[in-house]
């Protein structure tokens, strides 16, 4: 067997996390949650406080109102995250970084990280992110201040991505701008791949969520424990709304939690150095990283991810593994679509006997914002840390199915030199799909390729298409908001339905013919 430089092998080494439920007076801010997840990870690994004076990189995950997407009047209100998290826990590593926007980042700065490792360019790393919005709300809807969460330490941080809008401004004019509208648009663009009716992909969704909720209920750092079963999950009722049709609420991810994670890397050599037991080291055997086309008006089609496909081969064959070697999975779970089309693009079945969480997923064990997936990769960690010599893969997603990254993961140690392929070498493979053209202004006849009814606390309020005219052209259009057309939305099959489109006060509209047979425009799947 060829001997490895070991100060060249990236390996994790510590994990901390937390989920703050603490009376409001005495709740945490992000940066507290983040400083003692950190904590954590260096008494996970051991050394503790010493391991700490040995960071030489330390990377923040970016906090939700810090989205340019979010339009919040907080962002900013720290304004150097990863300086004043240093300053918390006493440290003064070379170099600091603040992250862009994504569920993807926390497993892409670990590819990243696990790179730089690996070609000497640094040697203990900290990623850490927290959010603790559920406090934040509480204390706004109190009218309590919040100046003791600001801090401003001097300097601005080093970001590493590159911050994007996800949408267009007529993508944005149709509400096409956030998961909770724009991912009941790909759930019933699977349901038609699947050829479901609509209770039968109900009865999909609950059986899949169900048994995420069953890993959740028995994770006791769970947001929401609450043991539910697939009927319940999938079917609307009093204390469970739809949101965006096919989606009810507890099919939603739930932002709103307090949480903190942090991950600790280093090198096989430093892990030694420090006197970090081998039983705690976890290596990082294949990676990739990749977007589909930005826009969810270029997509190709609505239930597919080539980006997935592409880092999915990237990352096992990196690893020497199939996917038929993985015997655990944290697929990104911010709703039932974002699962399924991960599972198809990676060859898992839906009803897979391998568990398809070791966290819960984002609804249930809670999704704190962009660092989800530290949570995910640390509970990988654990999980395979107790089953030595197993396999896990940890899926990632951000924005809309947009960027993705991926982790396969084991205590195996690797049996040859740690080395990625440049991402940019196959960045353009997922986005060299043909795609419909695309108008913003559609006129005559038309078909619908997806949709959503879209519903706040009162019920049903706007339905919402994305059609094709007869030569394929696809568009955004609105439906009639009356009580009848977005009823019969969502109990009668609208997928292919015909109707027109036309242009009425600026805005797309199109009627759906519900007495006419089904009959699909060009193009449509």
């Amino acid at each position: 067997m060829q001997r490895l430089d070991e100060s060249r092998i990236p390996v994790l080494i510590g994990f901390g996390q937390l989920t703050d439920k603490s009376p409001l007076e005495e709740a945490g801010t992000p940066l507290d949650l983040m400083a003692r997840a950190v904590t954590a990870a260096a008494e996970d690994a051991g050394p503790g406080n010493t391991l700490l004076a040995e960071v030489d990189t330390l990377v923040a995950v970016g906090l939700t109102v810090d989205e340019p997407n979010s339009g919040s009047k907080l962002g900013g209100m720290f304004r150097n995250v990863p300086l004043t998290l240093c300053q918390r826990l006493g440290i003064d590593p070379e170099r600091r970084f603040y992250t862009d926007t994504g569920g993807n980042t926390p497993q892409k700065m670990v590819n990243l990280f696990s790179e730089r490792i690996s070609q000497g360019e640094c040697n203990t790393v900290i990623i850490a992110g927290a959010e603790a919005l559920d406090t934040m709300i509480k204390r706004l809807k109190g009218g309590m201040d919040l100046d003791s969460w600001s801090d401003d330490p001097g300097g601005r941080p080093e970001i590493l991505g590159t911050p994007r809008t996800p949408q267009t401004p007529h993508e944005d004019s149709y509400g096409v701008n956030t998961p909770s509208t724009i991912y009941p648009l790909f759930e019933n663009a699977l349901r038609g791949k699947y050829g479901e009716s609509v209770d039968a992909h109900r009865s999909h969704m609950g059986a899949l969520y169900q048994r995420f909720n069953e890993v959740a209920a028995a994770n006791p750092l769970s947001w929401f424990p609450t043991r539910r079963n697939a009927e319940e999950i999938a079917t609307e009722s009093a204390s469970n709304r739809f949101v965006g049709f096919p989606y009810t609420k507890y099919l939603n991810s739930v932002i709103r939690v307090n949480m903190g994670g942090a991950l600790i890397m280093t090198n096989v050599a430093e892990a030694r150095r420090m006197g970090v037991a081998q039983d705690k080291w976890v290596y990082l055997h294949g990676c990739g990283d990749a977007c589909d086309a930005w826009f969810v008006h270029e997509r190709q089609d609505y239930h597919s991810s080539p980006a997935i496909r592409t880092i999915g081969q990237q990352a096992l064959s990196m690893a020497g593994v199939t996917i038929a070697d993985m015997d655990y999975f944290d697929i990104y779970s911010c709703f039932p679509s974002a699962v399924q089309i991960a599972c198809d693009e990676l060859g898992i079945a839906h009803d897979d006997p391998r568990p398809l969480t070791v966290t819960g997923g984002l609804p249930y064990f809670g999704g704190p914002g962009n660092n989800y997936v530290t949570h995910s990769i640390g509970a990988m960690m654990q999980t395979l840390r107790a089953n030595p010599g197993k396999w896990g893969l940890v899926n990632a997603n951000g924005w809309f199915v947009t960027k993705h990254s991926l982790g396969v993961y084991s205590t195996t140690p690797p049996e040859k030199p740690w080395q990625r392929e440049d991402p940019a070498s196959y960045a353009d493979i997922p986005t060299q799909v043909s795609a419909p053209s695309f108008t913003e202004q559609p006129s005559g006849d038309a078909a619908v390729e997806t949709y959503t009814v879209l519903h706040s606390r009162k019920g049903p309020e706007r339905g919402l298409v994305i059609g094709r005219l007869t030569d394929g052209t696809r568009f955004f259009a609105d439906t009639p908001d009356d009580m009848e057309t977005l009823s019969a939305m969502q109990n009668e099959e609208m997928l292919n339905r015909s109707g027109t489109v036309s242009q009425q006060n600026g805005r797309n509209l199109f009627i759906p013919d519900f007495s006419s047979e089904l009959a699909p425009a060009e193009g449509i799947n």
